[in-house]
This record gives structure tokens, sequence and C-alpha cells, in this order.
């Protein structure tokens, strides 16, 4: 499905990001394995490789535009081209808004829409011709109590405008942009449960499903079809990968 494309995936080393990048290279791409941690981003790569599938590692700390370029360039360097992008990393400011420091929350606004707004620029020459993008946003905006997650919602929420701009700006160009919100047992959403066990509790009731979703199978399986041809008409959408809980209307 996706055989002979390659794939740059920021915060690939764990999580969502390494769900991501597992998926896409089971269906057949090579996968650039960005993080801030080069010996996580080397054991995703070993997976891969276990499995069969092509992946280099790069080191990249997404809140530096020199760390982002040098991304791009290593994986030019290695596959020549980059025809998918998926903007997963993210630090996350979270605490009530008079608890929330401006150094929080820079590094939120640094790590998630300012990054995503730098690398699909880098990307975009690359991705023209039949390019996706898939960045990561959060139903926290869409939660029933705002209470302790309004920076967060705050920085995914541009991630999602910044992300409708380029759909509209480069659909002409041949480049799909979407979004995707996701529930899945990522490390930050297993230490949020074992911390705040009531809340997960009843969040975890409020999904119709009754489960959140693994990173590979539910989430990064489906990045992997978002990315395919059998999606060449879904462009601008903010998809909600999340057991039916949040409504997006």
């Amino acid at each position: 499905m996706l055989e002979g494309k390659v794939a740059l995936i920021t915060g690939a080393g764990q999580g969502v990001g390494q769900g991501i990048a597992l998926a896409l290279a089971a269906r057949g791409a090579r996968v650039s394995v960005a993080g801030r941690t080069l010996a996580k981003c080397e054991n995703t790569v070993e997976m891969i490789t276990g499995r069969g599938g092509r992946a280099i590692a790069v080191e990249c700390n997404v809140k530096s535009l020199a760390s982002l370029e040098s991304a791009v360039r290593k994986t030019i360097d290695d596959f020549e081209t980059i025809d998918i992008l998926v903007n997963n990393a993210q630090e996350v400011p979270l605490g009530p808004i008079r608890e929330l420091s401006d150094e929080a929350f820079e590094a939120g606004w640094e790590s998630g829409p300012l990054a995503t707004l730098r690398l699909m620029k880098l990307c975009r020459p690359y991705l023209v011709g039949g390019g996706s993008i898939v960045n990561l946003a959060s139903t926290a905006s869409k939660r029933w109590d705002a209470t302790g997650y309004s920076g967060y919602a705050a920085v995914k929420e541009a991630i999602r405008a910044l992300t409708r701009g380029a759909a509209s700006e480069w659909a002409g160009d041949g480049i799909r942009t979407n979004v995707i919100l996701p529930h899945a047992k990522s490390p930050g959403l297993k230490y949020w449960i074992e911390n705040n066990p009531e809340e997960s509790a009843a969040f975890i009731a409020s999904i119709p499903m009754r489960r959140v979703g693994e990173c590979e199978e539910d989430i990064g399986r489906f990045v992997a079809t978002l990315c395919s041809d059998d999606c060449a008409y879904i462009n601008g959408q903010s998809i909600a990968v999340d057991g039916g809980q949040a409504y997006m209307g």
C-alpha cells in the first residue's frame, strides 16, 4: 500500500509515534524515525528492521529549527525524498491557568504548532505531487471539563488551524494535509492514568468502546490508510481516532 514511499515521523521513539512508524513500515514505507532521544529512535528502527523493513534513526529536537533542518537533510541523504510527514512530537503544557508558567506554554508552542509549521514548510518541496501530511492534535478542547487542560488544548487547536490552512493552500500542488486526534496507550497517558485514577476511570468510561487505543494497531494502521491512495480525496479533515468519544461536528 505504501511501497516506495518515504515517511518522516517526529516523536517516533515511543508511544503513538512509534506505533505509526511500525504501521507505515509494515505497509512498505521506508521510515525516518526522528526523536529527541536517539537511543529510543534506534530501538524503533530495530523493531522495524527486525520485521524486514527499512528505517533510519534521526536525533531531532523539534523546538530547534536547525535540528529540524538537519533531520530533513538526513532523511533526504538516506532516502532521497519525503512522501509522508507525520508531526507527532509534543511537549504537553498542563495545569490550571493561574499555575501555567510561560515556560511550559512556550515549550508547548515551540514543540507543537511552531515545529509543525516549520517542518511542513521544510518538507513541502518534496511532498509536491502526491505527498501526505498527518498532524496530531487532541480532543482536549472537547473535554467536558477543561480545567487544567486549556494550555494543551490551545496549542493543539493551533495545529488544527495550520493544518486546515495547508490543506487549502497546498492541495493544488498535490499535497493532502489532515489531522488525527487519538486516544492511545502512550507512556504519557499511562502516567496520567496511574496518577489520576478517578479522573482516568471516568475518562475511559466516556469512550463508547470502553478502551484506549493501541498505538500501532488502532492509531498507526489508520494513519497508514490515511496516507495511502485509498484516501486520495481526504483533505483538511480533523479525525478523532478515539473509540467514538469526541463529537467533532
